[in-house]
């Protein structure tokens, strides 16, 4: 009776085991963290207070896609002018919508004529990765809020 008991304990353990995992392992699917693309162009100024506008496309491995706004603004030691065409790599974001909002960002760039520009911006546990290129001039260091939102 003992290797009866024993041996039916295991099973249902086993199949209690499997039960729970199924579920589990469905709502991970679903909630696994998708990579989103971010294709844009800003231009603005910097006198003391930085200021850049323009547009972009985001585009995830999730097939979700959008048209998007941008805006940064900020503070710090800057002057100058500028144009920078470029590409984001957006991660730990679970739909397009988890895209858009307000990112902080702290960078440095210096540059005459044609500049390159790499920095991270963080939005909770979401991040981007942004790099680009552009001309104008552009020198000092910046504390910067930069937003996504989509276009309506």
């Amino acid at each position: 009776m003992k290797k009866t008991t024993v041996g039916l304990t295991a099973a249902l353990l086993l199949a209690a085991g499997a039960l729970a995992a199924l579920p589990a392992s469905q709502a991970s699917a679903a909630t696994a963290p998708v990579k989103c693309h971010l294709t844009y162009e800003l231009a603005g100024w910097s006198a003391i207070y930085q200021h850049a506008t323009g547009s972009g496309h985001v585009v995830c491995d999730n097939g979700q896609r959008a048209a998007v706004s941008l805006s940064m603004h900020g503070g710090g030691l800057t002057a100058g002018k500028f144009r920078v065409s470029g590409r984001g790599d957006i991660s730990n974001v679970y739909a397009i919508h988890d895209v858009f909002g307000s990112y902080a960002q702290a960078g440095a760039s210096a540059g005459a004529v044609n500049s390159g520009t790499a920095q991270v911006l963080t939005k909770g546990t979401a991040s981007i990765a942004l790099t680009g290129t552009g001309e104008g001039v552009n020198l000092g260091v910046a504390v910067d809020k930069f937003d996504i939102e989509p276009v309506k």
